[in-house]
């Protein structure tokens, strides 16, 4: 099984740049409009606070004792929260097994009970197709994290504050702004809104691979000078570098989403008090980037072996695991 598991996640490793060329599969890769207004009689999903339905979760207490987690390709938070989740209901004794999909087939197979949960549905926009289409067939468990964004970012000693000051400080950032793949939703809506908002037409674009990118910010933070990216929250990099987000008085970046988890229907009655865990669950963004830059940096693991990736994060983490389980994370 640990085997099957680390081939999962490298196998979603190896397609998640690709998939940052598909608009909307990706965090980087997803689609900004107006949030749709709820239907009359339908859910909210703008109106959530992370982990705020949180009690004490005696998991050990539940019969079923296996359980499978869904993760999507190319979203590194699914796969973090996925493997957090396996760690610590392997130390309750169960048997988990972390499923990789693709977005679309991960929503079919929990519709039809094939995985028992998954932790990574952005709402109000970016995962609201799928449950259109699935949402009667799944139980929400509560969200876990309110800051998913597009962002522009720059090194943390950086002379600008906000978007807004960028049109005066061109020679300060070399005049570049660098960005990840051509088709990816960042590199859109950096291009069609944030660009002509804040007149930002003196500088050079650089689209290329978000590889290429995280390497300019590295080597300019390394040397200790300006730069200037497009970045998205929840992402490693926070952790891994002298990096802060640049204000957006304009919006023009969107809005930030919420990231919730779903179960297949019926878990919450098998499994009572998994499901209580998976709404105790809430992370933020310090704790997320340090997860993710543990388990996906070159620096660290870089995505070989997830289990003891998470298994060194706990160990230094390990009131934030009680915390979840008495469920005062909220």
């Amino acid at each position: 099984m640990k085997t099957r598991k680390l081939m999962t996640l490298t196998g979603a490793l190896a397609v998640s740049a690709l998939a940052l060329t598909a608009c909307g599969e990706t965090e980087a890769g997803q689609q900004q409009s107006e949030a749709p207004a709820a239907e009359e009689g339908g859910t909210d999903w703008t109106n959530c606070t992370p982990g705020q339905d949180s009690a004490e979760a005696d998991v050990a207490a539940d019969e079923n004792k296996n359980i499978t987690i869904g993760a999507y390709n190319g979203w590194d938070e699914s796969f973090a929260v996925a493997y957090l989740t396996e760690n610590v209901l392997e130390d309750e004794g169960y048997t988990v097994n972390v499923e990789a999909f693709e977005a679309g087939p991960g929503y079919t197979a929990l519709a039809q009970g094939d995985i028992d949960f998954a932790m990574d549905t952005w709402l109000p926009i970016t995962h609201a197709d799928y449950l259109n289409q699935y949402g009667d067939d799944i139980e929400a468990a509560g969200c876990w994290y309110d800051n998913a964004k597009l962002t522009l970012a720059v090194n943390e000693d950086s002379p600008a504050q906000s978007i807004a000051d960028l049109p005066d400080m061109v020679d300060d950032y070399g005049g570049t702004i660098y960005g990840i793949e051509a088709g990816a939703g960042l590199t859109q809506q950096t291009e069609e809104s944030a660009i002509p908002t804040y007149g930002l037409d003196d500088y050079d674009f650089k689209i290329s691979s978000t590889p290429a990118m995280l390497a300019e910010l590295k080597s300019a933070t390394d040397a200790d000078e300006n730069v200037l990216v497009t970045l998205w929250r929840p992402h490693w990099a926070y952790d891994a570098f002298p990096v802060r987000d640049l204000e957006d008085p304009e919006g023009a970046m969107g809005d930030a989403e919420l990231i919730y988890s779903f179960a297949r229907s019926g878990f919450s009655e098998e499994n009572p008090e998994v499901f209580q865990l998976v709404k105790n669950f809430v992370f933020d963004d310090e704790h997320l980037a340090s997860l993710e830059n543990i388990m996906f940096s070159d620096e660290h693991y870089g995505g070989e072996d997830p289990e003891e990736a998470v298994a060194e994060w706990v160990e230094d983490n390990q009131d934030f695991v009680d915390d979840w389980k008495a469920g005062a994370l909220a």
